[in-house]
């Protein structure tokens, strides 16, 4: 049987920002308008993380079952494809954490309404739609726009709402910025994994459109997501200028490491990336408790 320290690198901690940064992002926003509530957002936080957790196990079963992860990929070690996990303890480890997600969404119903189980479904199907069934999404271009959706606008929008009962444009924003970054992670890794996408028949956006248009979508990205806040940045003042800036210049760094380095080196980026999100929330959300503060 595998050891904790596989099961814990094959559920991929680097990826773990990518879920809790909207929560989080979500919850100081719900916070400046005076409703959040804490044992809400602790619930929507591990709800998350256990979606994306079994969101990656599920990658990993369905990946090393489609033919497309080898055992000298380039990437970070897979588990079933290494013999670390058996493929049938991996998907029953996926049932078992998606189950424990849904069991915690439950948890939510009589807050924001019973209309959670349906969204609640739609979550679950798309973690395991983004590499199983008939039509896997990550293998027809429709990753990026997957993630965008789910990591993004459903995240902070539905984390958001479940604490204020309220949706807002501002939150809408916000879940839009929060997506653009998620994919920006999605983007690393298929840059990174573009030929043996390709030989495994894998059409993500880097193989249809190549190397180049990559790096300029992840450098829009990045920017675009902190045009799309730009009302919390000004609201905090001179914080509010150098912050941001911060973030940007990591980002910047990050697009230019992607032109220099491939292969394996390309693992340094992915993770910068992942971390770039959980630094440009944490920047958020000290904004707004600086332009909350000075408005009292």
């Amino acid at each position: 049987m595998a050891d904790i320290k596989v099961w814990i690198n094959a559920a991929r901690p680097r990826t773990w920002p990518t879920s809790v940064s909207p929560v989080l992002a979500a919850t100081a926003l719900a916070w400046a308008h005076e409703k959040a509530h804490w044992g809400i957002a602790a619930i929507c936080f591990f709800f998350a993380l256990l979606a994306q957790i079994a969101s990656n196990f599920g990658n990993d079963y369905f990946d090393y079952r489609n033919g497309s992860d080898k055992a000298d990929r380039i990437g970070p070690r897979r588990a079933v494809t290494s013999g670390d996990i058996s493929p049938r303890a991996m998907l029953a480890a996926t049932i078992a954490t998606l189950g424990a997600a849904c069991i915690l969404g439950c948890m939510l119903i009589p807050v924001g309404g019973w209309w959670l189980i349906l969204a609640g479904g739609i979550i679950a199907v798309a973690a395991l739609a983004y590499s199983a069934g008939p039509y896997p999404l990550s293998y027809h271009g429709l990753g990026d726009l997957t993630v965008w959706i789910f990591f993004g606008l459903a995240a902070v929008n539905l984390s958001y709402y479940v604490q204020t009962l309220t949706f807002d444009p501002d939150v809408f924003l916000c879940s839009a910025a929060m997506g653009l970054l998620s994919v920006n992670i999605l983007i690393v890794n298929n840059y990174r994994d573009i030929d043996d996408d390709r030989a495994a028949g894998k059409h993500t956006t880097v193989v249809l459109f190549g190397r180049k248009f990559a790096r300029a979508a992840y450098l829009a990205s990045g920017i675009v997501a902190l045009l799309l806040v730009m009302k919390f940045w000004i609201a905090a003042g001179i914080a509010g200028f150098i912050l941001p800036l911060a973030y940007l210049t990591v980002h910047i760094k990050n697009y230019r490491d992607m032109g220099k380095w491939s292969g394996r080196e390309l693992n340094r980026v992915l993770g910068a990336t992942a971390r770039n999100q959980l630094l440009f929330t944490l920047l958020f959300i000290i904004c707004i408790i600086i332009a909350e503060s000075s408005s009292l």
